[in-house]
Order: structure tokens, then sequence, then C-alpha cells
């Protein structure tokens, strides 16, 4: 890497190069991130190619970058990026058609901090509609720690065990993710086995069009069956549940087993789907059952909920700063909840399965 580059959080504006192989594109984008005072726009590039010799030669602090451009595309440049020069990357995607969406997917497995999705037609009004989500996103890039993502190789597919699951759901473990989450969860859910004997819930703050997108490509990585959720279907265990972008998932226990409550309710924290009325709810439907882990991210989402989780009995864990892509997430957690395991990514599912080893003994003891 470039010596010459700004400490993290160093004093002035943070540079960026926008990326596109629309030349309005180009323009437009500049000219928003223009008005964002803490950040300068250094270049722009109109593929791959003039990219990575903008990157070497310019050397700034954030791209932006088309997924979809002619010759070396996004994925292929990102790929590049991250093994040779990293840098925080927000990818610029079209509309949420299945191919579009997996290679989003697979651009935040490899690195990328965040995604824009950009308006369905590029006039300039239309791409002045994105500023603040763009701006969000650069700010989650302004503040990344480039250690916390090394690149994901991805995994084999994985062939599971046809076998239904069978029985209710005794336990539940709920997960909080944001900013680095779809990276973070390719790593924490494929490392939960069928010994974990519980239901997990996963909100990911994502838009519409692309949780149904994340699940499947979990599904593929997984040993245990992983889908979006849907409205009323009974909470079984060793099935992930991951709640659909724009809605707010809960979980109901009546007279009967637990089921998924999808609700359109306002955002919480400015988020929806947040993590929030979900721990909320396993708190009070699992008790001492349950496990709380809140994933890396931006905000205070979560931390309300893992603090009624440990009220109920349930248990904890906390992804540290060394990994994590952005530390705000689990940083508000640890300060407002506490936890019982504060570990690196790769140590969440086992400490999860121990916890939850842990509080099935108790009971069988008790």
């Amino acid at each position: 890497m470039n010596s010459s580059r700004p400490a993290e959080g160093g004093a002035g504006p943070k540079t960026v190069l926008v990326v596109d192989d629309s030349a309005l594109i180009r323009t437009v984008v500049s000219e928003v991130i223009a008005g964002f005072p803490e950040f300068t726009v250094i270049g722009s590039a109109r593929d791959g190619n003039e990219a990575i010799e903008k990157i070497h030669a310019l050397d700034p602090d954030i791209v932006t970058l088309d997924i979809e451009m002619p010759g070396l595309d996004g994925i292929a440049t990102l790929g590049y990026v991250m093994s040779e020069t990293p840098r925080a990357v927000v990818m610029l995607s079209s509309a949420e058609t299945r191919g579009t969406v997996d290679l989003t997917l697979r651009a935040l497995e490899l690195g990328a901090v965040d995604f824009v999705r950009k308006p369905p037609a590029a006039g300039s009004q239309q791409v002045l509609r994105i500023a603040g989500r763009l701006h969000e996103a650069l700010r989650a890039a302004a503040e990344v720690n480039l250690r916390g993502v090394p690149m994901l190789v991805r995994p084999p597919l994985v062939r599971r065990d046809a076998t239904p699951v069978r029985g209710r759901a005794h336990a539940a473990v709920a997960i909080a993710a944001s900013t680095g989450g779809p990276r973070a969860l390719a790593e924490v859910v494929p490392a939960l086995t069928r010994d974990l004997d519980a239901a997990v819930l996963v909100v990911q703050h994502m838009p519409r069009g692309f949780t149904a997108g994340l699940a499947h490509r979990l599904d593929e990585l997984s040993v245990l069956h992983v889908s979006e959720a849907q409205h009323g279907e009974e909470v079984l265990p060793n099935r992930v549940y991951v709640a659909p972008g724009g809605r707010h998932m809960t979980v109901t226990v009546g007279d009967g087993p637990a089921r998924i409550a999808l609700d359109d309710s306002a955002p919480v924290q400015g988020v929806k789907p947040a993590a929030d009325p979900l721990f909320m709810s396993v708190a009070a439907s699992f008790g001492a059952a349950a496990v709380g882990v809140v994933l890396t991210g931006m905000g205070r989402d979560g931390s309300a909920g893992l603090a009624a989780i440990r009220r109920a009995g349930g248990g904890a864990v906390v992804q540290d700063r060394a990994t994590a892509t952005i530390y705000g997430m689990p940083c508000a957690a640890l300060e407002t909840a506490g936890a019982d395991r504060v570990v690196s990514l790769g140590q969440v599912a086992p400490a999860v399965t121990e916890l939850l080893a842990a509080r099935r003994t108790e009971r069988v003891g008790s």
C-alpha cells in the first residue's frame, strides 16, 4: 500500500475516486460527493483498467465502483484492489435483478464496505435522490477497519442432509449485522453445525430485493438451511431465518410453537429491519435458552436488545474490534449490555455453540 496515505482518522477530507462506465453517472456522482464537506473527489475512471491505473497514481482513500462495466468489470477490479492495494470500496449497483444481487453480494464478500443502488434512470435528478444513501455509505467507508476485512475466499457449496427438521425450537440465536455484515455472515453462518439444536434469526441491514439473495447465498454455503423469513412460519431448530429487507422481524409464542412475525412499522434506530425488536422478542420467547450476537456495523442497533436477552438469562457474543469492519454496533452493545464472549469473527460460531450447550446443561441439571 502507498505509504503516503493519511493515517486513519487523520485531518482533512477523505479522497474519493469515482469509477463508472457512464460519463453522466461519473459527473453527477462527483457533483453529489463534492457537496459533502468531509469528502473530495480526486478523480474518475470509466472502466476497471483505468481505475487501477488511477488508484496507483492518485492513492484515493475511497473508491466508488460500478459493478457492471465492459472489459474489466467491478468484481474483477475489486478483487485486484483488495488483494494488491486494499482500501475502502463502495459498490454502485443497478436494479435488484437476481444477477445483479449475486454480483453485489459477491462484492461484499470480497471486501467492499457497502453498496448503493443506482437509480433506474441515469438522469441527474434521479441520481441526486441517492445522495443521502451515498453519504451514509461514504461515512461508513471513512471508518472502515481494513485489517478487519480480509478477502473471503469462496468456499465450496455444501451438500446437506435432506432429512426434514422435526420438532419445535426450544432455543434461539439472534444475530445483528450492518456494514460489513454480509461478509461476516458468510463466515459465521456456515460455521454453525447441526449440534447447535437452535433456531437462528438474522437481521442484516439491507434494502428490499437483496435479502432473498443473501439468504440464498448463505444457504449454498451452510449445513443449516437458510431462507428469507416468511410471516407466520414456524420457527424450527437448525434453521436460519433472514429478515426481509424493509420489514421488521420478531418471534411470537402463543399456545403453540414460536412463529415468525413480520411487520411494516416505522424504522427503529433509523433502520428497517432492526435487530432490537427481534432481540427483545427472542428474549421474551426463549429466555435463558437464547444467545444474542452483535456483529460489525454502524450505529447502536442491537445494544438494547442484547441487554434484554442478558436480563432474561440468555448469553451474549460480541465481535471484537480487530475483526469488525465497523466497530460501532459491537462497541455500543458492550457499553449497553456487556457480553459473555468478545471474540474474533472466526470464533463467533464456536462461542455461540458453547453458550447454548452450557445453558442446556444447566437446564438438565436444575
